[in-house]
């Protein structure tokens, strides 16, 4: 197994201040936006972000978990069931801007059933994706980010490892992993 090294702490600390600025950009205030981290990993990457806007803002901004295991396309297809994690909602997201996070972007079919499950929420007045990395020429269906981190060029053979501190890890880094 060979890693390498796409973003180290300082640079992934950048890249989260540049997409918060970004977000205060086109959402100004956030006063009709809200968050929402999919789940397991994209809640991580949408704490971060929750966390900075909130700095920077100075007030709450709404953040949610959804978990899209039911919606997935391949969920009745596995010999061992996937685990559902928790969906956390504690907002209305009727008429409000959707800033769906994820940590990495691959085939699109992870937002594909995130925003099947998003309905039954409400219908949202208008959804963006922000991703933190982005496989370039993986896409099975045809969906982009609005927000990237980084576009990396990928196999589909390689991996992206994110590590988080608030899942362990002793510092926040992303990896890029070819099994031999």
């Amino acid at each position: 197994m060979e890693k390498r090294l796409i973003l180290d702490t300082e640079l992934l600390q950048i890249t989260i201040n540049r997409l918060v600025e970004e977000l205060i950009e086109n959402h100004d205030d956030f006063t009709d936006t809200v968050l929402i981290g999919l789940q397991p990993r994209g809640i991580f990457l949408a704490n971060k972000i929750q966390k900075r806007l909130e700095e920077r803002l100075g007030k709450k901004i709404h953040n949610g978990y959804l978990d899209t295991t039911f919606y997935r396309d391949d969920f009745r297809r596995r010999e061992n069931p996937l685990q559902a994690n928790a969906t956390k909602i504690p907002f209305l997201i009727e008429d409000k801007k959707v800033i769906l996070i994820d940590d990495v972007l691959f085939t699109g079919r992870t937002v594909r059933a995130a925003l099947d499950a998003m309905i039954a929420f409400g219908r949202p007045r208008l959804v963006e994706l922000l991703t933190f990395i982005d496989r370039k020429y993986t896409r099975d269906l045809p969906i982009q980010p609005d927000y990237v981190g980084k576009r990396v060029n990928t196999l589909k053979s390689q991996r992206v490892l994110v590590e988080w501190v608030d899942q362990g890890a002793e510092s926040d880094k992303i990896w890029l992993v070819t099994n031999e």
